[in-house]
Parts: C-alpha cells; sequence; structure tokens
C-alpha cells in the first residue's frame, strides 16, 4: 500500500504541459479539432461522450498520442454530456489544452450502469478513427466508472496499458486476470459510499495470483471522494505514461 506523498510539487498544469511534448509518436493524420468537444453516440444505444483532442494534435500530422478513457460516477448520469466534465481528466483538459492524452469520457444514461460490450465498441471506434498509440490506451474511472474499471480490465486486460479505479471495488474472483497488469487504486479511508475494504481486497487477491505492480494509495480522514486528490496529482500521469503495452491488441 502506498500513501499520498509530496514527491511531485511541480504545478500540475506544468507538469502535464512538459508531458504534452513528450507524448507524441510517429504515425498516420487523419483530421481533428484540438480541445475538447462533445460527440454523438458511435450507435443507437452506444454512448455520447467529450473528446479532447491535446494541443498539437492537429498541427503534428505525423504523431500517435495516448488514450486515457475515464468512466464517471453515479452522479453525472442522464442526459447532459457536459457533466462528465465535473471531475477527472475531463475537468484537467477543459482548463489545460496541454493535458498529455487524447481523452474519452463518455455519458452514462439516467439508472444505467456501464455495460462493457457498449465500451468495447466505443474504444473500437476511437482507436480507428483517431491517432491512437495502441500500446498507450489507459483506462480509469470513479465510484461507479471505478468499478466498471476493475470489470473491463477483468474481462479484457489485454486493451490496457494500466488500469486506476478511484474509489471502486471489484470482482476479486477474477482478480487473476490483472496479475500481470500495472493497477494502481485509490480509495479514502473513512468512504462509507463504497467501502474501502472492497480496494485492499483487489489489491490482495492479484498478489495472491503472483501479481507484483498492483498498489494501492489510502487517502486518510477521507470520505468517498477520493477523486480530487487523485485526479489532482501529477504522479498518477507520470505513472500512466510510464506504460506500454509490449504487443497490442488489434479489434478488426
Amino acid at each position: 500500500m502506498t500513501r499520498p506523498t509530496s514527491l511531485f510539487r511541480t504545478p500540475l498544469a506544468l507538469v502535464l504541459g512538459v508531458l504534452a511534448l513528450a507524448a507524441a509518436s510517429p504515425a498516420i493524420a487523419q483530421p481533428a479539432a484540438d480541445g475538447q468537444h462533445p460527440q454523438p453516440a458511435i450507435a443507437e444505444g452506444n454512448y455520447p461522450y467529450q473528446l479532447f483532442l491535446p494541443r498539437g494534435y492537429s498541427a503534428d500530422k505525423a504523431a500517435k498520442w495516448p488514450l486515457l478513457i475515464f468512466l464517471h460516477g453515479s452522479g453525472e448520469r442522464g442526459d447532459d454530456v457536459a457533466k462528465v466534465k465535473v471531475h477527472g481528466p475531463p475537468k484537467i483538459a477543459d482548463r489545460n489544452p496541454d493535458f498529455p492524452f487524447v481523452t474519452v469520457s463518455p455519458l452514462l444514461g439516467a439508472d444505467q450502469d456501464w455495460d462493457v460490450a457498449r465500451l468495447d465498441a466505443l474504444l473500437d471506434h476511437v482507436t480507428k478513427t483517431l491517432r491512437i498509440d495502441r500500446g498507450r490506451i489507459y483506462l480509469t474511472g470513479l465510484s461507479r466508472g471505478g468499478h466498471a474499471s476493475w470489470r473491463w480490465a477483468m474481462a479484457d486486460p489485454g486493451r490496457f496499458a494500466a488500469v486506476a479505479p478511484v474509489a471502486g471495488y471489484g470482482d476479486t474472483s477474477t482478480a487473476c486476470a490483472l496479475k500481470d497488469k500495472p493497477v494502481w487504486a485509490f480509495h479514502g479511508d473513512r468512504d462509507d459510499v463504497v467501502k474501502p475494504e472492497g480496494s485492499f481486497a483487489m489489491q490482495r487477491a492479484i498478489r495472491a495470483c503472483g501479481g507484483l505492480t498492483a498498489r494501492l494509495t489510502i487517502y486518510p480522514d477521507l470520505g468517498h471522494n477520493a477523486w480530487d486528490p487523485a485526479y489532482d496529482d501529477p504522479s498518477l500521469y507520470l505513472w500512466l505514461l510510464s506504460h506500454r503495452l509490449l504487443q497490442t491488441k488489434d479489434k478488426k
């Protein structure tokens, strides 16, 4: 278990700006507009989403970019796609054009739960239509989106280079699927909405399978909102970008 530290004292905006300069790699060009913009669902029954393209994406026609998928929590469900920008990576991207990831933040309908098949279809669409480095696809989510991050990653671990569930829980019976996957979970120790024992149980289950890369940050004297400190910490993004898949998985 790790606890939050002050290792990265540089302002988040400056760190992310430096990371953006190093994030791209050679690729084929696709037309797009930089910044964050709402997108319609790719098909009936799928999710509308916010799409963020880092500054420089359009100008540099010979670059692929890391992709970050963000899954929001219960409070943002509904029909207003702007609400996905209330927390987490899309919030940061909205105020920092140098956020170094192409970021896709889908919107879950009212009273719905995340569906892995729909998320898979959205991810397939994004990787086929944008200049994405398929070795650097990352997954994160908070609360209900944290649960879904665990579930999606365990269902298809070969899609993601690293996973960061926040204030979520997973199914320990399938945790061995992540024994070779870099995972960093976050939780408040006073969370009475999603008990932190769920994150502890997942870490223990992964390690029981021989997994050595699972880590857990517990924030002392904090309730359910572990996402503000987690997503405001530059070390999370440095950690994500430090991982890449050795073999990428292309779905047809």
